[in-house]
């Protein structure tokens, strides 16, 4: 890491000015302050800070609102926990509910329209897929942490949380997929 990167990194970890360097870094931190470049950093990181929370609270609410859904029967083309729900329309309403945001109609279409992650990078509020009818992304649900995900399944069953390590689901599972309204956005530029 460079000197001058180092200053940096020292003086937005203090979150104060540092006393004045000597020789040529007194230099560096005089034009940093004459340019306010230690106060467009400080505000850079509580953006970024502010959006991974705000993420954070919505990936909360998501996942809350989902399991106050446990119990609706499924239902074949349903959309509201008064008619009940198939799958993609459980995504759907959740995300509509929680987030305001519209997502297509059809699991496969809730695949094509979100960013595929690896597994690995799996978080609350983020989507999983199955292969459920001998196709790709036939089957939809939320993921809400420690592998688990909750879904509305099958004529006969209701919305419910399961264990993606299940032998079913595991020999099923198509792909994790974030829906990128949840993800944090890149911190803009700083302008000198």
């Amino acid at each position: 890491m460079s000197k001058w990167l180092c200053l940096i990194v020292l003086a937005l970890s203090a979150g104060v000015h540092a006393a004045p360097p000597a020789s040529a870094e007194d230099d560096v931190a005089r034009f940093m302050d004459e340019k306010g470049l230690l106060n467009k950093l400080e505000l850079v990181r509580n953006t970024v800070a502010d959006k991974a929370h705000t993420v954070a609270d919505k990936a909360s609410n998501l996942v809350v609102t989902a399991m106050g859904s446990l119990g609706v029967p499924y239902r074949r083309g349903g959309n509201s926990a008064e008619t009940g729900f198939d799958c993609s329309g459980f995504v759907k309403a959740m995300y509509e509910q929680t987030i305001g945001l519209v997502l297509p109609r059809r699991a496969n279409e809730q695949a094509a329209a979100t960013q595929a992650i690896d597994k690995k990078e799996l978080q609350p509020g983020d989507l999983v897929f199955f292969n459920t009818m001998k196709r790709a992304f036939s089957h939809v649900g939320i993921y809400v942490g420690e592998g688990k995900f909750i879904h509305s399944p099958k004529p006969g069953a209701q919305v419910r949380v399961e264990d993606m390590g299940g032998s079913y689901w595991r020999q099923r599972f198509n792909g994790a997929r974030r829906v990128l309204s949840l993800a944090p956005a890149e911190p803009a530029p700083i302008q000198p």
